[in-house]
């Protein structure tokens, strides 16, 4: 009799790595979803690379305001750490670096290039997409987290922010992250989820301060209504977090604050040389009361535009991110009728409860505040305007055997489709035929949502697939004019030239538009730069045709042999020149890759250097040129500083022009 041998053990599978591709199975398809999901979601990532990474180049330094400050961080790490506008550390930006950290690095990494500055940005857009299509379809499904993916993608500030060197791109994906966390921590209570996302909304307050902290209240709110735990233990988790956001958002602070300011540059955007007032004062409650000291335009009344719960519904920002709008405010409210009658801890209303509270917080007070107030702001509502979309149109489809159901979705769809029609009104030179197209798309797709339940599968899905590009194909066009043209400046704006915009800046001018939807000029002939109720304080004769000296919100425009005179014998300076104004200084330090001191700060109106200061540093040898152009600004109760030193250096130095630019050699004998 033969004994059976059994056939050896299979071959133990190897151990994956213990956090080797995290993203990759972040991004993995769920079991239950269908085989096209994922297609689907990396051919989003991929258009949405494809959209804002296109030509990206062609916008150069953007605003040169930060692409300096990058500049100067990857050539000293104090001015890293500081954000400061220069690698000798004079001045810091009027913000928190942790953008700067992210740019300067690339620098440091690539060399300086527009696309070193830029590319950064589009990664995160990419990444924020993502983030958003992971928070939603965990409590909606993958295809309304495609939709909040897609309407992210396409909304035209979005393609403006992140494909532009400032802080807005690097706010959105730490908020959005925080949301997708708080998402995910929500499912069991998580502690350690909870006080990440204190983490990462402390980061978020480094990238733009108290903007961060619109959407703290509610996520407190969700995590004390939906958490599955006691109140008591709900309230002790959110301490904890708490904790994580000071920790995280206040250790910078606290080392600013800390080191003596003999021992570091100037805080930028204060009048104190604090950081603690610039948080509080410059970009906090000044914001909202206009208050601002050193401001050039805002002043109570609404300097920077008129206030009002329509501010998000007007010319100069309805275009960016009000397509969606109204449709997320009555999905919103429809979605949470839907889920009126869940238990306390349903995913979906805390999903609703997330989004619709950062809306709601964050769009009142961007509607309301009297201080600065600029379009591209809103990019900070573009993630819960999509989110409140996808999650309250599925929620309804879901129920599209109920005649509410369906009647709301088609009112919304409706609705949305007269909006475009609006909105694609008010630049009625672009595109023409497409505001009747997606009215007609619109409104018969709206027609067939209401008899949708008695369509076969096939019909059902062209009505919804019909009702989607009638949504979206306004916002689209936009979002791919935006990535299409060149954006440079301080105010940028997405979008093409919109009748009655006249609001982006001081004075009613379209700053930062392409010229040719800013025509020059500000309305009522006053000048970009400038802002009625202002003291302009002019050092210098406009440039030639050689260069240009830059003004308050733009760069300047510096020719070779003002490079090659400002790069001479740099080396023996600690400054190779010294120009009022933040952005004027900035186009000379870019052209050279040497420090230039911006006196004043950005609007000029900062007491850093003093008269005194100023005298010693050229008494010490330590500034070589004085570059005359531009404006300097006395602002709202600013101090007068750059006036007195432009004064000063003009009464004792010879003026004489190059490349068009009046400059003060200052190594030479005063008068």
């Amino acid at each position: 009799m033969t004994a059976t041998v059994p056939p050896p053990p299979a071959p133990a599978a190897p151990p994956a790595p213990a956090r080797a591709g995290r993203a990759a199975r972040l991004l993995r398809r769920h079991p239950t979803d269908p085989r096209w999901v994922r297609p689907a979601l990396l051919g989003l990532l991929a258009a949405t690379g494809a959209l804002y990474l296109w030509d990206l180049s062609a916008s150069g330094w953007a605003n040169a305001f930060y692409a300096a400050a990058a500049q100067a961080g990857s050539q000293s790490w104090e001015a890293f750490f500081y954000g400061s506008s220069d690698a000798a550390n004079s001045i810091t930006v009027d913000k928190p670096p942790a953008s700067l950290w992210v740019m300067a690095l690339s620098v440091r990494l690539f060399g300086l290039s527009p696309w070193s500055l830029l590319v950064p940005q589009a990664l995160m857009g990419v990444a924020t997409v993502g983030l958003l299509y992971l928070a939603v379809r965990r409590v909606a499904g993958p295809g309304a987290g495609l939709l909040a993916g897609a309407v992210l993608a396409l909304t035209p500030v979005a393609a403006l922010m992140f494909r532009f060197d400032n802080p807005d791109a690097l706010l959105v994906l730490l908020m959005t992250a925080a949301a997708y966390v708080l998402t995910r921590s929500l499912e069991r209570a998580s502690t350690r989820g909870l006080v990440a996302v204190g983490v990462l909304l402390g980061f978020a307050f480094l990238t733009k301060t108290l903007q961060a902290v619109l959407v703290v209240p509610g996520f407190a709110l969700v995590w004390l209504v939906a958490a599955p735990a006691t109140l008591r233990r709900r309230v002790l988790q959110l301490l904890g977090a708490g904790a994580g956001t000071v920790v995280a958002g206040g250790w910078w602070v606290a080392v600013v604050e800390l080191v003596p300011a003999a021992s570091r540059p100037y805080v930028g955007g204060s009048q104190t040389n604090s950081v603690w007032e610039l948080i509080w004062g410059y970009n906090g409650l000044g914001r909202l009361t206009g208050e601002e000291t050193g401001s050039v335009g805002g002043a109570p009344g609404g300097g920077w535009g008129e206030t009002g719960l329509l501010r998000l519904f007007g010319a100069e920002v309805g275009g960016q991110v009000g397509w969606l709008l109204p449709a997320a405010l009555a999905l919103l409210a429809a979605g949470l009728v839907t889920v009126g009658r869940a238990p306390r801890t349903d995913p979906r209303r805390a999903a609703l409860l997330t989004w619709g509270t950062w809306l709601a917080v964050t769009g009142l007070t961007f509607s309301l505040m009297a201080g600065i107030f600029h379009a591209y702001y809103t990019v900070a509502l573009a993630p819960a305007v999509a989110a409140l979309v996808a999650i309250g149109g599925a929620l309804l489809w879901r129920r599209r055997d109920r005649a509410g159901a369906r009647l709301v979705l088609a009112l919304v769809l409706a609705g949305t489709a007269l909006w475009a029609w609006v909105l694609l009104g008010r630049s009625a030179d672009f595109l023409p035929w497409l505001r009747w197209a997606v009215l007609a798309v619109g409104l018969v797709a709206a027609l067939g949502l209401v008899v949708v339940d008695r369509l076969g599968r096939a019909v059902a899905a062209a009505v919804l697939a019909a009702g989607l590009l009638g949504g979206v194909a306004g916002p689209a066009a936009y979002a791919v004019q935006t990535a299409a043209t060149p954006h440079t400046g301080s105010i940028p704006s997405a979008g093409p030239a919109v009748a009655g915009a006249g609001f982006a800046g001081p004075g009613g001018a379209a700053l930062g538009r392409p010229p040719a939807a800013a025509g020059g000029a500000a309305p009522g002939g006053v000048a970009p730069g400038t802002a009625p109720g202002n003291t302009a304080v002019p050092v210098g004769p406009r440039g030639g045709a050689g260069g240009g000296p830059g003004g308050l919100l733009d760069a300047s425009d510096v020719g070779e042999e003002l490079v090659a005179a400002l790069s001479e014998d740099a080396d023996g300076y600690t400054w190779a020149a010294a120009a009022v104004g933040s952005n004027n200084a900035a186009g000379y330090q870019l052209a050279t890759g040497l420090p230039v001191m911006a006196v004043g700060g950005f609007n000029g109106s900062d007491p850093s250097p003093t008269l005194e200061q100023f005298q010693q540093y050229v008494a010490d040898g330590r500034v070589h040129w004085f570059v005359g152009g531009g404006l300097g600004m006395a602002g709202d109760g600013g101090s007068s500083a750059s006036a007195e030193i432009v004064a000063w250096v003009a009464e004792h130095y010879t003026a004489q022009t190059i490349d068009g630019v009046t400059v003060y050699d200052l190594s030479r004998p005063a008068r």
